[in-house]
Order: C-alpha cells, then sequence, then structure tokens
C-alpha cells in the first residue's frame, strides 16, 4: 500500500523560504509521478508541481514558477519542494501525491498525504 508522509511546514514571514519533503513507501516508485498540491482557506485544492520519478521532467504552475522547485531523491523515496520568496498567498495545506502516467497533466493523483500546513505571515 502506497504510504506519502508530508513534513517540513510551518510558520514563516514574507520572503522566507521552506522546503517540504514527502517520504514515499509501499512500493516501487520508478514509473510514478510525484506531484504537490496546496489548499488555501476556503479554496480548492490546487495543483503546485510535479515531477517524472522516471526522467525528472518537472511541470508547476504559473504563480510559483520561478519560486518552487520540485526535485527528487532516488536513493531515499522522497520527493521535495523548495518554496523561496514565499507570499502571503502561499498559504495553505500542501498535499504530497503520485499517480502512475504523464508528468505533464495535473489530473489523475490517486495517492494522496496527510498535509502539512504552510503559513506565510506578511
Amino acid at each position: 500500500q502506497v504510504q506519502l508522509a508530508e513534513s517540513g511546514g510551518g510558520l514563516v514571514q514574507t520572503g522566507d523560504s521552506l522546503r517540504l519533503s514527502c517520504a514515499a513507501s509501499g512500493r516501487t516508485f520508478s514509473n510514478y509521478v510525484m506531484g504537490w498540491f496546496r489548499r488555501a482557506p476556503g479554496e480548492e485544492r490546487d495543483f503546485v508541481a510535479g515531477v517524472s520519478w522516471r526522467d525528472g521532467s518537472t511541470m508547476y504552475t504559473d504563480s510559483v514558477k520561478g519560486r518552487f522547485t520540485i526535485s527528487k531523491d532516488n536513493a531515499k523515496n522522497t520527493v521535495y519542494l523548495q518554496m523561496n520568496s514565499l507570499k502571503p498567498e502561499d498559504t495553505a495545506i500542501y498535499y504530497c501525491a503520485a499517480k502512475f502516467g504523464s508528468v505533464f497533466s495535473r489530473l489523475g493523483y490517486t495517492y494522496w498525504g496527510q498535509g502539512a500546513q504552510v503559513t506565510v505571515s506578511s
């Protein structure tokens, strides 16, 4: 059974950086796509970034391009989301997700973590 566990959330100030981690277990992920989503207060859950475990291809939503970087560590079965130049509008619960499919689609994620709170104060 696939398990995803996020860590690294917290309270930071505008302009600060934070790195989220997602430890994946339960199967071999070499053909999977890993993604990060977020749900701001009162909003729906939105796609943030995705990475192909096989070849490292990435995809980002426009609002985080140039500020966030998704990466993976194959040896640790861990995916990261490095978040720089954080803004109050980045405040949300961040979820790690996994799917078998294309990194270039925001859809089809079937496995989800419990979420990590990120709060950016102004």
